[in-house]
Protein backbone atom coordinates (compact mmCIF):
# COMPACT_ATOMS: atom_id res chain seq x y z
CA UNK A 1 0.00 0.00 0.00
CA UNK A 2 1.52 3.50 -0.79
CA UNK A 3 1.46 6.64 1.31
CA UNK A 4 2.04 9.66 1.08
CA UNK A 5 1.79 13.18 2.64
CA UNK A 6 2.09 16.20 0.84
CA UNK A 7 2.28 19.22 3.46
CA UNK A 8 0.25 22.01 1.33
CA UNK A 9 0.50 24.82 4.07
CA UNK A 10 1.86 25.77 7.32
CA UNK A 11 0.51 24.24 10.00
CA UNK A 12 0.27 20.78 12.25
CA UNK A 13 0.37 17.84 9.76
CA UNK A 14 -1.71 14.56 11.27
CA UNK A 15 -0.22 11.62 10.90
CA UNK A 16 -1.54 8.63 10.18
CA UNK A 17 -1.07 5.07 12.08
CA UNK A 18 -2.44 1.96 11.42
CA UNK A 19 -4.63 -0.37 14.00
CA UNK A 20 -3.62 -4.01 12.17
CA UNK A 21 -6.26 -7.18 12.50
CA UNK A 22 -5.34 -10.56 13.35
CA UNK A 23 -6.48 -11.69 9.61
CA UNK A 24 -4.97 -9.25 7.62
CA UNK A 25 -6.06 -9.15 3.97
CA UNK A 26 -3.47 -8.74 1.02
CA UNK A 27 -2.15 -5.58 0.42
CA UNK A 28 -4.48 -2.90 -1.19
CA UNK A 29 -4.58 -3.17 -5.26
CA UNK A 30 -5.68 -0.24 -6.75
CA UNK A 31 -8.05 -0.08 -10.11
CA UNK A 32 -8.86 2.17 -12.86
CA UNK A 33 -11.77 3.11 -14.27
CA UNK A 34 -12.20 4.52 -17.60
CA UNK A 35 -14.85 6.97 -17.93
CA UNK A 36 -16.22 9.67 -15.11
CA UNK A 37 -17.49 7.96 -11.72
CA UNK A 38 -20.60 9.02 -9.73
CA UNK A 39 -19.94 10.86 -6.33
CA UNK A 40 -20.78 8.96 -3.22
CA UNK A 41 -22.30 10.72 -0.82
CA UNK A 42 -23.24 8.07 2.08
CA UNK A 43 -25.93 8.52 4.34
CA UNK A 44 -25.11 8.38 7.66
CA UNK A 45 -26.80 6.75 10.70
CA UNK A 46 -29.06 7.57 13.57
CA UNK A 47 -26.76 10.73 14.78
CA UNK A 48 -25.46 10.46 11.70
CA UNK A 49 -28.22 11.45 9.97
CA UNK A 50 -27.40 14.88 11.31
CA UNK A 51 -23.86 14.87 9.36
CA UNK A 52 -24.07 13.21 6.09
CA UNK A 53 -21.21 12.72 4.25
CA UNK A 54 -20.11 14.86 1.14
CA UNK A 55 -16.94 12.35 -0.03
CA UNK A 56 -16.97 13.87 -3.50
CA UNK A 57 -15.67 11.06 -6.14
CA UNK A 58 -13.69 12.55 -8.47
CA UNK A 59 -12.77 12.97 -12.27
CA UNK A 60 -16.52 13.47 -13.06
CA UNK A 61 -18.80 16.36 -13.42
CA UNK A 62 -20.78 16.68 -10.80
CA UNK A 63 -23.35 19.14 -9.83
CA UNK A 64 -23.17 20.85 -6.29
CA UNK A 65 -24.87 19.82 -3.16
CA UNK A 66 -26.48 22.44 -1.31
CA UNK A 67 -27.42 21.87 2.38
CA UNK A 68 -30.13 24.22 3.97
CA UNK A 69 -28.76 26.69 6.67
CA UNK A 70 -30.48 24.60 9.23
CA UNK A 71 -29.47 21.49 8.92
CA UNK A 72 -25.51 23.08 8.61
CA UNK A 73 -25.93 24.30 11.98
CA UNK A 74 -27.33 21.19 13.59
CA UNK A 75 -24.28 19.51 12.07
CA UNK A 76 -21.90 22.37 13.37
CA UNK A 77 -23.61 21.64 16.63
CA UNK A 78 -22.05 18.38 16.72
CA UNK A 79 -19.24 18.68 15.53
CA UNK A 80 -16.00 20.16 16.86
CA UNK A 81 -15.04 21.99 13.23
CA UNK A 82 -16.81 24.77 13.64
CA UNK A 83 -19.38 25.95 10.85
CA UNK A 84 -16.67 28.12 8.80
CA UNK A 85 -14.67 24.74 8.41
CA UNK A 86 -17.67 22.65 7.66
CA UNK A 87 -18.11 25.27 5.06
CA UNK A 88 -15.01 24.97 3.87
CA UNK A 89 -14.39 21.31 3.57
CA UNK A 90 -17.38 20.82 1.42
CA UNK A 91 -15.90 23.58 -0.47
CA UNK A 92 -12.84 22.21 -0.70
CA UNK A 93 -14.43 18.65 -1.76
CA UNK A 94 -16.13 20.68 -4.94
CA UNK A 95 -13.24 22.15 -5.97
CA UNK A 96 -10.51 19.47 -6.07
CA UNK A 97 -13.30 17.52 -8.17
CA UNK A 98 -13.41 20.70 -10.72
CA UNK A 99 -9.58 20.43 -11.00
CA UNK A 100 -9.34 16.96 -11.30
CA UNK A 101 -11.86 16.91 -13.81
CA UNK A 102 -10.25 19.92 -15.31
CA UNK A 103 -7.21 18.47 -15.62
CA UNK A 104 -5.93 17.05 -19.24
CA UNK A 105 -3.40 14.67 -17.71
CA UNK A 106 -5.74 12.69 -15.57
CA UNK A 107 -8.68 12.48 -17.53
CA UNK A 108 -10.08 8.92 -18.22
CA UNK A 109 -6.77 7.67 -16.20
CA UNK A 110 -8.25 6.55 -12.54
CA UNK A 111 -10.95 6.72 -10.08
CA UNK A 112 -10.54 9.41 -7.43
CA UNK A 113 -12.55 10.15 -4.42
CA UNK A 114 -11.09 12.89 -1.94
CA UNK A 115 -12.11 13.63 1.73
CA UNK A 116 -11.83 16.74 3.24
CA UNK A 117 -11.63 17.02 7.00
CA UNK A 118 -10.51 20.18 8.54
CA UNK A 119 -8.31 21.43 5.68
CA UNK A 120 -6.67 17.53 5.77
CA UNK A 121 -7.50 16.12 2.42
CA UNK A 122 -7.75 12.38 1.61
CA UNK A 123 -7.39 11.16 -1.43
CA UNK A 124 -8.31 7.34 -1.68
CA UNK A 125 -9.66 4.86 -5.22
CA UNK A 126 -7.41 4.13 -7.69
CA UNK A 127 -4.79 5.59 -10.31
CA UNK A 128 -3.49 4.18 -13.66
CA UNK A 129 0.38 4.96 -12.39
CA UNK A 130 2.18 6.04 -9.74
CA UNK A 131 2.91 8.99 -11.60
CA UNK A 132 -1.11 9.68 -12.05
CA UNK A 133 -1.50 9.58 -8.47
CA UNK A 134 1.56 11.80 -7.54
CA UNK A 135 -0.20 14.63 -10.33
CA UNK A 136 -3.75 14.19 -8.51
CA UNK A 137 -2.64 14.43 -5.23
CA UNK A 138 -0.40 18.03 -6.25
CA UNK A 139 -3.32 19.61 -7.76
CA UNK A 140 -5.22 19.28 -4.80
CA UNK A 141 -2.70 20.58 -2.75
CA UNK A 142 -2.58 23.54 -4.81
CA UNK A 143 -5.85 24.55 -4.11
CA UNK A 144 -7.23 27.53 -1.37
CA UNK A 145 -7.10 26.29 2.17
CA UNK A 146 -5.78 22.72 1.53
CA UNK A 147 -3.44 22.29 4.62
CA UNK A 148 -2.11 18.89 3.98
CA UNK A 149 -3.17 15.43 1.39
CA UNK A 150 -3.27 12.20 2.54
CA UNK A 151 -2.51 10.41 -0.66
CA UNK A 152 -3.48 6.72 -0.31
CA UNK A 153 -4.40 6.10 -4.07
CA UNK A 154 -3.52 2.78 -5.30
CA UNK A 155 -2.29 1.35 -8.99
CA UNK A 156 -3.78 -1.48 -10.56
CA UNK A 157 -6.91 -3.40 -11.79
CA UNK A 158 -10.45 -2.04 -11.47
CA UNK A 159 -12.15 -2.60 -8.71
CA UNK A 160 -15.57 -4.22 -8.91
CA UNK A 161 -18.83 -3.18 -7.97
CA UNK A 162 -19.21 -5.87 -5.56
CA UNK A 163 -15.85 -4.63 -3.84
CA UNK A 164 -17.07 -0.80 -3.92
CA UNK A 165 -20.82 -2.25 -2.40
CA UNK A 166 -18.64 -4.30 0.50
CA UNK A 167 -17.05 -0.96 1.27
CA UNK A 168 -20.30 1.10 1.84
CA UNK A 169 -21.49 -1.82 4.10
CA UNK A 170 -18.23 -1.69 5.86
CA UNK A 171 -18.86 2.24 6.53
CA UNK A 172 -22.18 1.63 7.71
CA UNK A 173 -20.96 -1.01 10.20
CA UNK A 174 -17.96 1.10 10.96
CA UNK A 175 -20.23 4.11 11.91
CA UNK A 176 -22.34 1.75 14.41
CA UNK A 177 -19.13 0.22 15.85
CA UNK A 178 -18.58 3.82 17.11
CA UNK A 179 -21.60 4.19 19.23
CA UNK A 180 -20.05 1.10 21.34
CA UNK A 181 -17.05 3.58 22.44
CA UNK A 182 -17.27 4.08 26.12
CA UNK A 183 -14.57 6.97 26.36
CA UNK A 184 -16.96 9.80 28.81
CA UNK A 185 -17.80 12.74 26.33
CA UNK A 186 -17.54 10.85 23.04
CA UNK A 187 -19.59 11.68 20.20
CA UNK A 188 -19.55 9.11 17.05
CA UNK A 189 -20.53 11.97 15.09
CA UNK A 190 -17.30 13.16 15.05
CA UNK A 191 -15.82 10.52 13.44
CA UNK A 192 -15.83 10.40 9.69
CA UNK A 193 -15.45 6.84 8.34
CA UNK A 194 -13.94 6.45 4.91
CA UNK A 195 -13.78 3.03 3.33
CA UNK A 196 -11.64 1.62 0.30
CA UNK A 197 -10.73 -2.01 -0.74
CA UNK A 198 -11.24 -3.03 3.04
CA UNK A 199 -9.81 -0.39 4.24
CA UNK A 200 -11.33 1.98 6.96
CA UNK A 201 -9.41 5.49 7.31
CA UNK A 202 -10.89 7.22 10.62
CA UNK A 203 -11.00 11.22 10.67
CA UNK A 204 -11.70 14.09 13.57
CA UNK A 205 -11.00 15.78 15.90
CA UNK A 206 -10.25 13.53 19.19
CA UNK A 207 -8.56 13.20 21.84
CA UNK A 208 -5.97 10.70 22.12
CA UNK A 209 -7.83 8.23 24.38
CA UNK A 210 -10.91 9.04 22.04
CA UNK A 211 -9.10 7.95 18.82
CA UNK A 212 -7.48 5.11 20.06
CA UNK A 213 -11.13 3.85 21.60
CA UNK A 214 -12.98 4.38 18.08
CA UNK A 215 -9.98 2.60 16.24
CA UNK A 216 -10.21 -0.42 18.04
CA UNK A 217 -13.80 -0.80 18.45
CA UNK A 218 -13.85 -0.15 14.59
CA UNK A 219 -11.02 -3.15 14.52
CA UNK A 220 -13.53 -5.42 15.60
CA UNK A 221 -16.18 -5.17 12.44
CA UNK A 222 -16.03 -8.50 10.06
CA UNK A 223 -14.28 -7.76 6.72
CA UNK A 224 -12.37 -4.88 7.82
CA UNK A 225 -8.65 -5.51 6.44
CA UNK A 226 -7.13 -2.45 8.34
CA UNK A 227 -7.66 0.83 10.51
CA UNK A 228 -6.27 3.74 9.56
CA UNK A 229 -6.07 6.87 11.88
CA UNK A 230 -6.14 10.20 10.40
CA UNK A 231 -7.21 12.20 13.18
CA UNK A 232 -6.26 15.80 14.31
CA UNK A 233 -5.60 15.19 18.28
CA UNK A 234 -6.74 17.69 20.91
CA UNK A 235 -7.04 17.31 24.71
CA UNK A 236 -10.12 17.82 26.56
CA UNK A 237 -9.25 21.18 28.73
CA UNK A 238 -9.13 20.34 32.37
Amino acid sequence: MRFSVIRAAAGCTALASCVPRATCAAPLTGSLRHGPTPPRHRSALLLLALAPLLGASLLSGCAAVVVGGAAMGAMAAYDRRGYAALIDDQRIEFEAGSALAAEPALKNRGRISVTSYNYQVLLTGQAETEAVAAHAAGVVSRLPKVQTVVNQLTVGPDSSLRRESEDVLLTSRAKLALFNVKVPGFDPTRVKVVSEDGVVYLLGLVSHAEGDAAAEQVSFVPGIARVVKLFEYREPEV
